[in-house]
């Protein structure tokens, strides 16, 4: 059948098609793909944070329970930490870290106030260092806020000696991941092995297996 009613239905099924064509090609070009490129994270900051002087941490060392770090006790064997002089977190001063630990084995732990795993770490350092016959324990804050740093220490508790690292001197002697936490044996000859696989340590015993492994 013939006539403008016709023609007008046709007209109609045209459009109809069309719009429907139209909505096809929309929905699939905004259609989410596999192959689409992933939404770019932000980058992460790069160097370290500006030092802070001593007379701004008073308060926060106070607070933390102003933990002094460790002095020489002998000449540095050769080692990575040999030379190495780096600031105290929890009192004024510097440590030159490789005399500090001479004359023994020691555990150095690689921490931060934003690593999650440090803040359930600390406790077990902690416990293991205050134990008879455990060798000494120093922490080492990196890329951080020493001010953030001594306001983890005093939330929760921990009285752990530990140094600062601003130009990024023992990362690169120990050649510390990105990942943190981490924890290396200094042994008696000066020379440091990173505890693997680095897994957190949960308790005490795990520390003290990880020291007796690898001194």
């Amino acid at each position: 059948m013939t006539g403008p009613g016709a023609g007008m239905r046709r007209s109609e099924v045209v459009t109809t098609v069309v719009v429907a064509v139209l909505a096809a090609v929309a929905v699939f070009a905004l259609w989410p793909r596999d192959d689409a490129p992933a939404p770019e994270r932000p980058p992460a900051a790069t160097g370290e944070p500006a030092p802070v002087p001593d007379a701004e941490l008073a308060d926060a060392r106070a607070a933390a329970g102003s933990v002094a770090c460790p002095g020489p006790t002998g000449t540095a064997p050769a080692g990575p930490l040999a030379g190495v002089t780096v600031p105290c977190l929890g009192a004024p001063g510097v440590v030159d870290v490789g005399a500090a630990l001479a004359g023994g084995p020691a555990l150095l732990n690689v921490w931060a106030s934003w690593c999650e795993p440090c803040r359930d770490e600390l406790p077990a350092l902690v416990e293991y260092a205050a134990r008879p016959g455990a060798v000494p324990v120093l922490g080492i804050d990196v890329r951080d806020d020493p001010r953030a740093a001594l306001g983890l220490l005093a939330e929760l508790g921990v009285a752990l000696p530990s140094v600062t690292d601003p130009d990024g001197a023992l990362r690169a002697a120990l050649d510390v991941p990105p990942a943190l936490p981490a924890s290396y044996v200094v042994r008696a000859d000066g020379t440091a092995v990173r505890v693997d696989p680095p897994t957190p340590f949960a308790t005490a015993d795990e520390v003290a297996e990880a020291v007796e492994r690898l001194s």
